[in-house]
């Protein structure tokens, strides 16, 4: 059932379901809550969901100024905080893979698990990253602009202004270092499409780069892999959150410390 909190000047918009430990679903950019419509259906069945939309996304409104991680992350902690009243597991995809790790690096306090898909610590891991072309907002509005007026107290009409922000942000933004992530002591999932936009390479380092960290590559998919082969994202996103680390037979990178 959805609803809105007031998050500093961001009035905010989740929906929430289910019993169990409590899960924050964050979305990427230009799209909302509603991209998880083929994931959330099994997350209810074991925690207590809560899949928000944030900031100029979906039933949220925009407000003034660009879209950084920072204030991002920020409306996230505070949402914990004042909704959950109480740490959570973070599942976040693309934009929203970021915000939880910026959630994470800052108040880890707040987190039970991590799962990443799709989401980098740097700006630059994108494909295209850097090529210095124009910033485009025209297909991304004829594919999603009709979704965001169904939903946005702000109108269809505004839907161009959130694009060029959220591409506006993502050329700039995130800018961590691999040993930045080391500050990451939660139990995390890094999760990727084979064919994705982040490349392989900079998810092999982010998994490498956080300790206890897990990795999932899912064949045959692209950057839509939580829509493209939801059973099989579900299957390790539930796995990973509900079970503890199996004892592996033969360890390399985790053998324990004497």
């Amino acid at each position: 059932m959805g609803a809105y909190v007031q998050l500093g000047n961001v009035r905010t918009w989740y929906d929430e379901r289910g019993e169990g430990e409590p899960l924050v679903l964050l979305h990427g950019g230009v799209v909302d809550a509603r991209f998880f419509d083929q994931n959330i259906g099994p997350l209810v069945e074991r925690f207590h969901v809560y899949a928000v939309d944030l900031r100029g996304h979906g039933h949220t409104g925009d407000v003034e100024g660009p879209f950084t991680y920072d204030a991002l992350a920020q409306d996230t902690i505070e949402f914990i905080e004042q909704v959950v009243d109480g740490p959570a597991h973070l599942v976040g995809h693309s934009v929203g893979a970021a915000v939880s790790m910026f959630v994470t690096l800052r108040r880890s306090d707040l987190v039970r698990k991590l799962v990443m898909v799709s989401g980098g610590f740097h700006h630059s891991a994108e494909v295209g990253a850097g090529d210095g072309g124009e910033i485009d907002v025209e297909p991304v509005v004829a594919a999603f602009g009709a979704s965001y007026g169904e939903v946005s107290p702000d109108g269809e009409e505004h839907y161009p202004v959130v694009v060029r922000k959220v591409l506006e942000m993502g050329g700039r933004e995130p800018e961590l270092k691999a040993s930045d992530l080391g500050g990451i002591t939660n139990r995390t999932l890094v999760m990727s499409a084979d064919d994705d936009i982040v490349t392989l390479e900079h998810m092999l380092e982010m998994y490498r780069a956080i300790p206890n960290s897990e990795l999932a590559i899912v064949p045959g998919t692209s950057h839509f892999l939580l829509q493209e082969k939801a059973e099989a994202c579900n299957a390790v996103i539930i796995d990973f959150l509900a079970n503890a680390p199996v004892p592996t037979v033969a360890p390399v990178r985790r053998v324990p410390a004497s």
